[in-house]
């Protein structure tokens, strides 16, 4: 019988994986997409851009990979509070502090509303997923009375969505914007009024 740990090469594969998209990600987070260069992600790490290929197959795919470590981190902070609301914009907050990886997402995003962008299956199902997660948690809300049950659940979940996503872009033109704030005033408008409870 074999353990469950992965040995030898696969092990080591995994590793060199990882530590490319954490490096990606590093680089990412700092330039963007345009300041980003493959080159430069393979100098950090000591290995050359072929190399990177073998792991990611094109740089597009090594995107998405960075894309999707954004959300696992995002919802990882998301986990960590009870409170809906304080994770919403603990969220918001942490993306403010990696601002190359809020314009990666601002591009590739407006890029993929292609149907033959390479990310388009990524956006459209990250959208789905969310605005899907985003609705149960205000369904919830809806239940307890601190959301108001006026509006239905996903369309208030859209609308959020569709906020933090127009606010990075206005963030990225003028960073003086208070992006968790506005956020906050955002749900505070999907509360039933003060006189109602």
């Amino acid at each position: 019988m074999t353990s469950g740990r992965k040995r030898g090469p696969y092990r080591k594969g995994l590793e060199r994986r990882e530590q490319i998209l954490q490096t990606a990600l590093e680089v990412f987070a700092e330039q963007g997409d345009r300041g980003t260069s493959f080159q430069e992600i393979a100098d950090r790490i000591g290995v050359t851009q072929p190399a990177l290929l073998y792991y990611f197959g094109t740089r597009e795919e090594l995107l998405l990979a960075v894309l999707r470590r954004r959300d696992e981190i995002d919802r990882a902070l998301a986990e960590q509070e009870r409170d809906p609301v304080t994770a919403v914009t603990d969220a918001v907050r942490h993306n403010a502090e990696v601002p190359g990886l809020v314009k990666l997402h601002v591009a590739l995003s407006a890029a993929a509303t292609d149907p033959d962008h390479h990310a388009h299956q990524y956006f459209t199902d990250r959208y789905r997923r969310f605005g899907r997660e985003i609705a149960e948690g205000l369904a919830e809300g809806q239940r307890s009375g601190w959301i108001r049950d006026d509006e239905s659940p996903e369309r208030l979940a859209r609308l959020l969505l569709a906020a933090i996503d127009g606010l990075q872009t206005q963030w990225l033109m003028d960073s003086s914007i208070d992006m968790p704030k506005l956020v906050e005033t955002f749900i505070r408008l999907c509360m039933p009024p003060s006189d109602a409870h």
